[in-house]
């Protein structure tokens, strides 16, 4: 526990209650493998259960003064219970509103960083607060703490910040997660599949749904999320049509679940057709916690080894990172 890695969230939605109760199962089963659900048990030296959570920012009053063991459940969270209890000591803390951001807030973030020694802050804000996602970024930089942001607002893309982030030595490492195993990344393999085996995409499209308060937002929001998968999908040559739905609708049965519909319609020897249809569910934020945490030990790494700016090796991870491969 002395080397772990100090953790501070903005944030306290799906997420994150995703990552820490998965951190806190891993603690209890790290000596087992193969350790299932985690792509590298060590990175750069860290365990998946060397991080301990020693801030948290949320604007929710149902969160907010509560110990992150009970707001992981407040709110509008819904992700399942997996552990009985986790043993992080934070309290959340009023943190910044994308409305109204207030300088008194943007030092208290600033001063909370400081005095809980924290290393990484992990930017997990809903989709469309790029006021808020800037300021805690800044926030991060003033108290020298490095920045992983899975949100879909541009944060590393704003390369002022990505400058001075280089210049203090500190990473900043984001924008937007590509999933575990999510419709983007299915759905860009399957593109490449066809575009190696020598057929024609005709046309293509996803659709998602959710039950999340994610999916609810993006139904309102969904122009930074669209963007970026966009992103991911537009980087496959050759696809004539391409449409994407990043919330075709908010379905509260579906809880923190993602239903994927991929439809692709293409030509092959001769003009023959042919047709994928593809359904993916799967629980959303074990997508995300999935490479939150090889983000953030990544992030914790390069802050340790004075190694700022944003990390080459964080590209296979992200959708909308600041340099494409």
């Amino acid at each position: 526990m002395g080397n772990d890695v100090r953790l501070a969230v903005a944030g306290v939605g799906n997420n994150v209650s995703a990552l820490l109760q998965g951190i806190e199962h891993y603690r209890h089963t790290f000596g087992e493998l193969p350790l299932v659900g985690v792509t590298h048990p060590r990175l750069s030296g860290i365990g998946v259960d060397e991080i301990q959570c020693v801030a948290a920012f949320d604007i929710d009053p149902t969160k907010v003064g509560r110990s992150l063991a009970e707001a992981i459940h407040q709110g509008f969270n819904n992700f399942p219970r997996i552990v009985d209890a986790i043993g992080e000591p934070a309290v959340v803390e009023h943190g910044i509103r994308d409305d109204e951001v207030r300088q008194t807030d943007v030092d208290h973030v600033v001063q909370h960083l400081r005095r809980t020694r924290s290393e990484v802050l992990l930017i997990s804000l809903p989709t469309s607060r790029p006021a808020a996602a800037l300021s805690y970024a800044e926030a991060a930089l003033s108290a020298g703490v490095a920045v992983v942001n899975c949100s879909a607002d541009p944060v590393v893309r704003v390369p002022d910040l990505l400058r001075r982030f280089s210049s203090a030595s500190l990473p900043l490492l984001g924008d937007d997660l590509a999933s575990q195993f999510g419709s983007s990344l299915v759905h860009r393999e399957l593109l490449d599949l066809l575009s190696r085996r020598g057929l024609r995409v005709d046309g293509t499209y996803q659709v998602n749904l959710g039950g999340n308060e994610d999916f609810r937002n993006l139904r309102d929001s969904g122009e930074p999320k669209l963007a970026s998968k966009l992103n991911v999908l537009s980087s496959v040559p050759g696809v004539a049509s391409l449409s994407v739905i990043p919330s075709g609708g908010h379905v509260p049965f579906l809880g923190d679940r993602k239903v994927a519909h991929i439809s692709i319609e293409g030509r092959g020897w001769a003009g023959s057709r042919v047709v994928v249809e593809l359904r993916l569910d799967v629980q959303d934020s074990s997508n995300a916690a999935g490479v939150i945490i090889d983000l953030v030990r990544m992030a914790a790494d390069g802050r340790r080894r004075g190694v700022g700016g944003f990390h080459e090796d964080a590209i296979p991870l992200l959708k909308s990172p600041p340099t494409r491969r």
